[in-house]
């Protein structure tokens, strides 16, 4: 067997094994490597493998897939390079490159030389379920100008979307009240065993995602992040001290909901990480206390964690944009392993900072500020140098903090790519 610290290099030979000039060597990722026969044995087809621990002097490093890499970083262990991931794009952005040589059949990850896009098929559990609310009820629209456009979902909420730019709708009217008998009705739509919330060919699909390198990730679950949004931030908030007993209810519902309907997805699929969105802060810190945290989510997160690593899930990632900072125990505590985004923002979150303070329990995914990228070559590489030590301890990647916005070029970006390739060029170890 070998191990993640383990390199694999097969040279190509011409004559016996016994006497042989290596040629350009082929690289392969741990993974074929395990199923070829170890030490110094011919593969049978012309070439002959070597195995040597990464810290060897030979120079050479390993060659690993998407996910072989991303188990490394965030086990603390040596990895060939530091992948190049963002969190998406403005709408407007996307429409941007298009016009500036981003054609329609091109990924952005082939555009720009990043890695494949790691958030791929995450909301929708890489299309074998749908974990959104299905109330059977169309959308309608209510009203329609040349700016905007007034709908009732079929949850029962009326939002205001503006046609101009990206933006986050008005809510006029939220899709759960908080009361006992809006809940019994909104709770319907969250059905776990309903039959038609799994793609109907799931089990085969389950099984090619199993053959997949890129990472897998999916949505585990949302116990403020999807509430907030269907009761509006205010209504939240004061729920948890009008009704206490429907406050947790809703989160104890949720948190069965999740592991229910992902335990069937789970026995088949191998993933590298569950994601929990949240979105639970803002720019001077949480929506909520630590105290509220402890009191009424922080079991619900313990026991869906303990679930998910049951089932063969290594990681846990908790989303939140905004300050985290007071949060950041509780998430600890209740044990999540890895934080995303860290957004920079206002109030200068820093990566380097917070692994000081928590130590390696603290695994983190973010923390690029997305405003610098248009700045050019000089200020991306002052951004990025203070990480290159962080990223060298491991259990951190940095992507940038949001999705990208459209007064960044094309061409810029690709800059980002290249300066972040050449900062972070042998920081992995290997």
């Amino acid at each position: 067997m070998v191990s993640r610290g383990s390199c694999a290099i097969f040279f190509p030979i011409s004559g016996s094994a016994r006497s042989f000039r290596p040629a350009t060597p082929v690289f392969l990722s741990l993974q074929d490597f395990a199923e070829q026969r170890s030490g110094n044995r011919s593969r049978g087809d012309g070439y002959v493998g070597f195995t040597f621990d990464s810290k060897a002097s030979l120079g050479y490093r390993m060659a690993m897939n998407d996910r072989e890499r991303f188990q490394a970083i965030m086990n603390y262990q040596p990895y060939d390079r530091l992948p190049v991931y963002y969190f998406g794009l403005w709408s407007e952005t996307l429409d941007r490159w298009h016009r500036e040589g981003v054609s329609g059949g091109m990924s952005i990850a082939d555009a720009t030389g990043m890695d494949a896009d790691w958030e791929c098929d995450l909301w929708h559990g890489q299309g074998l379920v749908n974990p959104w609310p299905m109330s059977g009820k169309p959308t309608v629209v209510l009203e329609e100008t040349d700016e905007y456009r007034v709908v009732k979902t079929g949850t029962g909420a009326v939002i205001k979307e503006g046609k101009r730019g990206s933006s986050i709708p008005e809510h006029l009217e939220e899709a759960l009240k908080p009361t006992r008998a809006s809940w019994e009705e909104f709770k319907t739509y969250l059905n776990p065993n309903d039959p038609a919330r799994y793609a109907p060919d799931w089990e085969i699909k389950a099984q090619k995602l199993n053959e997949r390198k890129n990472v897998m990730a999916f949505l585990a679950g949302s116990l403020f992040g999807w509430p907030r949004e269907w009761l509006g931030a205010e209504q939240i908030s004061y729920l948890s001290y009008d009704d206490p007993e429907l406050y947790e209810e809703i989160i104890e519902y949720h948190a069965d909901f999740f592991m229910t309907l992902l335990r069937p997805i789970l026995e088949k699929v191998q993933f590298d990480f569950a994601y929990f969105f949240e979105d639970c802060c803002f720019n001077t810190g949480p929506l909520f206390s630590p105290a509220t945290y402890r009191q009424f989510y922080d079991r619900h997160y313990r026991r869906m964690i303990d679930f998910y690593r049951k089932m063969g899930v290594p990681f846990v990632m908790v989303d939140s944009d905004g300050k985290v900072d007071e949060l950041l125990p509780c998430w600890l505590e209740s044990g999540f392993d890895i934080v995303f985004p860290i957004e920079v923002g206002t109030w200068r979150a820093d990566p380097v900072r917070l692994r000081k303070q928590y130590g390696r329990k603290l695994r983190m995914f973010g923390g690029v500020d997305k405003h610098v990228i248009p700045q050019g070559e000089a200020a991306i590489r002052r951004h990025l140098d203070p990480l290159r030590e962080l990223v060298a301890q491991g259990g951190y990647i940095p992507i940038p903090d949001h999705r990208i916005p459209p007064d960044c070029s094309l061409e810029q970006f690709r800059t980002y790519v290249r300066v972040f390739q050449e900062v972070f060029e042998g920081c992995g170890g290997c």
